[in-house]
């Protein structure tokens, strides 16, 4: 027990910690903070894709308005254009959230794959005449990144049906 008395043996002891064991703390303590993010955005994803899928179940609940179908219909009444406009509103509500959590430019890896899976729902619902025409009342006061995303995506996607379109006749 008289080395613990010994300045020599302090001295190395300090090193190895200098050397090694601070090191591999700092990095034990970094990979942890990388584990919780992830987890965090995990979380976050996940939390999105439940809105979503409860989103998809009001579409479900009016199937009078056929907002799954390829075209819309023309001969909606006061009521339905009301429930319409709604849903749509409710849509642009979960799309900006989706885009202020998940967006960021130059993404890779998993959180690119992610958004991916946003970016097509949001190409998909611009499809539809209906939510292409109202864009502009709907993205009133939202976040204007959102809004300056949303509306390249709607014109590329009413670009391509256009073309669509253009090619069949």
């Amino acid at each position: 027990m008289s080395f613990l008395l010994d300045i020599a043996f302090w001295e190395v002891a300090s090193y190895v910690v200098t050397t090694l064991a601070l090191p591999f703390a700092i990095y034990i303590f970094l990979f942890e903070q990388r584990k919780e993010r992830d987890a965090e955005d995990e979380e976050a994803y996940q939390l999105l894709q439940d809105a979503y899928n409860d989103f998809l179940k009001i579409v479900l609940d009016n199937p009078d308005l056929r907002l799954r179908s390829a075209t819309a219909r023309s001969d909606l009444s006061a009521d339905q254009k009301e429930r319409t406009l709604i849903i749509y509103e409710m849509l642009i509500a979960l799309f900006e959230r989706a885009y202020i959590v998940s967006y960021v430019p130059n993404m890779r890896g998993i959180a690119l794959r992610r958004w991916h899976s946003w970016d097509d729902y949001m190409r998909e619902w611009c499809r539809r005449e209906d939510f292409y025409y109202l864009l502009p009342q709907l993205l009133r006061g939202e976040d204007q990144d959102f809004v300056d995303y949303i509306r390249v995506l709607a014109e590329q996607e009413h670009a391509d049906k256009l073309l669509k379109i253009g090619h069949n006749k």
